[in-house]
């Protein structure tokens, strides 16, 4: 997978940022949305996002929500409503500004697997065993493959980043 060392993450995009220096980068803690309040703002988005000069919005939650679901319907839920939502951004923002969710234990459940690039979620308990399949639902598996966020060379990677999701 590509790694980036560049900043456009925090500007542009949408990223799945896990590591906390990484967000401490782009918003202090009390700018981060619940994954309730990005669900609410969909067609309804605000002029002036809270973060990073208004370049940014951070919002935490969305792992939480995958754990309470089924992976089947966890998929569903994150292909329907989370892309959806991802994609309203997008459009409304004309993809001048980044969207990032906050994933404190997003570095242990993303995976990447190095021969094909595909990206899965590692499901929590009791469906430790079954992982959801990321990259296909929310980018389809493009060719334009997220990349790597790297805060400095040789550093472990800090969350992905995708410039842009059709």
């Amino acid at each position: 997978m590509r790694q980036t060392l560049d900043t456009v993450w925090q500007r542009r995009g949408t990223s799945w940022i896990w590591d906390e220096e990484a967000r401490n980068q782009v918003c202090a803690a009390s700018e981060v949305w619940s994954l309730r309040q990005l669900l609410r703002a969909v067609g309804h988005w605000p002029e002036d996002l809270p973060s990073n000069d208004n370049n940014t919005l951070v919002v935490a939650g969305l792992e939480g929500c995958l754990d309470l679901l089924t992976p089947a319907d966890a998929e569903a839920w994150l292909g329907d409503v989370i892309k959806d939502a991802i994609l309203s951004f997008q459009s409304h923002y004309e993809g001048e500004v980044a969207l990032i969710f906050w994933l404190p234990s997003g570095q242990g459940r993303i995976k990447v697997n190095p021969a094909t690039e595909a990206v899965t979620w590692r499901c929590s308990a009791p469906h430790g065993q079954e992982a959801l399949d990321f990259g296909r639902v929310l980018w389809g598996e493009a060719l334009d493959y997220p990349q790597e966020v790297l805060l400095r060379e040789g550093a472990k990677p800090a969350g992905l980043f995708h410039l842009r999701i059709t």
